[in-house]
């Protein structure tokens, strides 16, 4: 342990085991207060101090029960976040998502992911744990320069640095203009076999998407009022590895479907372990949806929305 990290330890003690304010733990050591602040969260962030909330379990595994049985789920997490706010729900279902899919990674394994703001915020809380021969692949294309972390690539090479593993990247725009470049794309060798390495996958963490709230494919510019207007025609809910589906859970007819570039929903079907992390009042529709069309094995969501999955 070096001398910066048992200088945290003893501040930290300090601070959460014997109650004393950062004023005094300051004047102790000789260190202004606000370095002794940035301490105290750096600890936090590297994982020197971890805080546990000890929820009322019994509720939310009843929830999680309930889940598992309607849609004959292998598991479900049911995140308790009562009496938090949107931000501190976010954090506090990306810390969880994090912690149940850690349990979930084997040596060996082979990891694919989507893209989107609930597996960025997975990301970022997961904790140093490094696996042997882990690989992860993306599932999806994804490039550009507006909020590079939220892409699959970045996810993927984020989650091989945690893992002490290996990463793929797929260099290709989620969706292309045409279906005549699709085809070319995706005969491509580099691409050809990410995408390979895709459908043959251990592991998938996915995102399920609400295309008109919210919805980060509109905001990428992905979905014009045109396309939406279409997609809404067709009774579309919901997407996953922007593919879109309807409330029956089944892909929509629609050209778009067909100029993805990532792994297909049948494919995804087929892998053993599917984790689909989903939470907020306006993704119920799109959960729904995703649960019945048996994309998903596992669900990660928060309290509020599970509620309203099981009550709608």
């Amino acid at each position: 342990m070096n001398d910066n990290i048992k200088l945290m330890t003893k501040i930290c003690k300090l601070y959460y085991y014997e109650s004393w304010t950062q004023e005094k733990i300051a004047e102790k050591f000789g260190i202004s207060r606000p370095i002794i602040s940035k301490m105290i969260q750096k600890a936090r962030e590297i994982g020197v101090v971890e805080i546990i909330v000890h929820d009322d379990p019994q509720q939310t595994t009843e929830l999680e029960k309930e889940l598992e049985m309607a849609y004959q789920l292998q598991q479900v997490l049911v995140v308790p976040t009562r009496d938090l706010n949107k931000e501190l729900v976010t954090s506090a279902v990306g810390k969880a998502a994090a912690q149940f899919v850690q349990k979930l990674i084997k040596n060996g394994d082979r990891i694919g992911v989507s893209w989107g703001n609930s597996l960025y915020h997975m990301v970022r809380e997961f904790p140093l744990d490094k696996k042997d021969d882990v690989k992860i692949i993306p599932l999806i294309g994804g490039t550009g320069n507006e909020r590079t972390e939220v892409h699959s690539n970045q996810i993927a090479y984020e989650l091989s640095k945690r893992l002490g593993g290996k990463c793929e990247s797929l260099y290709a725009p989620s969706i292309v203009e045409t279906e005549e470049l699709h085809e070319q794309i995706v005969r491509l060798p580099n691409i050809a076999s990410v995408l390979q390495e895709g459908a043959q996958i251990d592991l998938a963490i996915v995102g399920i998407g609400n295309p008109y709230s919210m919805s980060t494919m509109e905001r990428y510019g992905y979905l014009n009022e045109a396309v939406l207007s279409e997609l809404k025609d067709l009774n579309t809910v919901a997407d996953i590895n922007s593919r879109f589906i309807n409330r029956s859970g089944d892909i929509v007819d629609h050209p778009i479907n067909n100029r993805v570039i990532g792994i297909g929903l049948e494919q995804l079907k087929r892998v053993d372990n599917v984790v689909g992390l989903a939470f907020g009042l306006h993704k119920i529709e799109s959960i729904k949806a995703a649960l019945t069309g048996g994309y998903i094995k596992m669900l990660v969501t928060d309290e509020a929305t599970a509620y309203k999955i099981i009550g709608d």
